[in-house]
């Protein structure tokens, strides 16, 4: 399988967050800026998540949240028709992301606590993979679930090794794909990580989730594909917009493994 690459839409505050906010209209025009800087440079999908209302909701997230991210989803989704949308709502609603993508035809959502159970800033968040499930059946939602194995931002509530977690989330969650990343936003992923994973779950794609930049994409033997969220920023700083010199980087460095 080809290196899918990813780029990361991370919206501003949102209206209601914890946080100040632009104003919704502004939220929207930025988002569209930065999918189409990502289309412009070659990425072949994107994933739009509400990194600006940190500290985030554990779980569920307030309804206007939800109201004013599928509107933003929406914008994406008629701005850039040809790539791949995915939603991640913060901190780990994955009803509300499977229900924002199901009403604006994304093709996938991103669940950081998909199984099990993780410590995070937020505390104690549990996996819903069986929710999810029946809900994508229940939408007849032809959505993907990427799901991290032991996200970022976290530590496992007793001690599963790296291999059980990844063979749990693809065999007893079913997730469609694997992300793999460092110990934080920007954080580089161990390129060893990746091969234990893919060890342990040979049929199911594996991404790295987290700190990649064009000069260490060559450390990975096998890379089935990237969310590249941090690097892409112009200076590399998330409040600033994404930059296409460097997308056309990181789509230059991924494109030799296209063959």
């Amino acid at each position: 399988m080809p290196p899918r690459f990813i780029g990361v839409v991370h919206l501003p505050p949102l209206p209601g967050g914890p946080r100040p906010s632009p104003g919704l209209d502004a939220v929207i025009e930025r988002a569209v800026a930065d999918a189409e800087t990502l289309a412009r440079g070659g990425a072949d999908g994107l994933v739009v998540e509400n990194l600006g209302d940190a500290p985030f909701a554990a779980e569920q997230v307030d309804p206007y949240t939800i109201a004013a991210m599928t509107r933003a989803v929406a914008a994406v989704r008629v701005a850039v028709p040809t790539l791949e949308l995915g939603v991640n709502v913060l901190r780990n609603d994955a009803a509300a992301a499977l229900s924002i993508a199901a009403a604006t035809d994304a093709s996938f959502i991103r669940i950081n606590v998909h199984i099990g159970a993780m410590v995070t800033d937020q505390g104690l968040i549990q996996g819903q993979a069986r929710e999810t499930l029946l809900l994508r059946r229940r939408l007849a939602a032809e959505v993907k679930i990427v799901a991290d194995v032991l996200v970022k931002h976290a530590s496992p509530l007793g001690s599963p090794s790296l291999e059980d977690a990844a063979r749990d989330t693809a065999e007893r969650g079913l997730a469609d794909v694997l992300v793999v990343t460092g110990s934080g936003t920007g954080q580089p992923t161990d390129p060893n990580d990746l091969r234990r994973v893919h060890q342990v779950a040979p049929d199911t794609p594996v991404w790295v989730g987290s700190g990649l930049t064009p000069e260490t994409v060559q450390r990975f033997d096998r890379l089935d594909g990237a969310i590249v969220g941090t690097w892409l920023h112009r200076d590399g700083i998330l409040d600033h917009p994404l930059e296409l010199a460097r997308v056309e980087a990181m789509r230059g460095a991924l494109s030799p493994r296209r063959s």
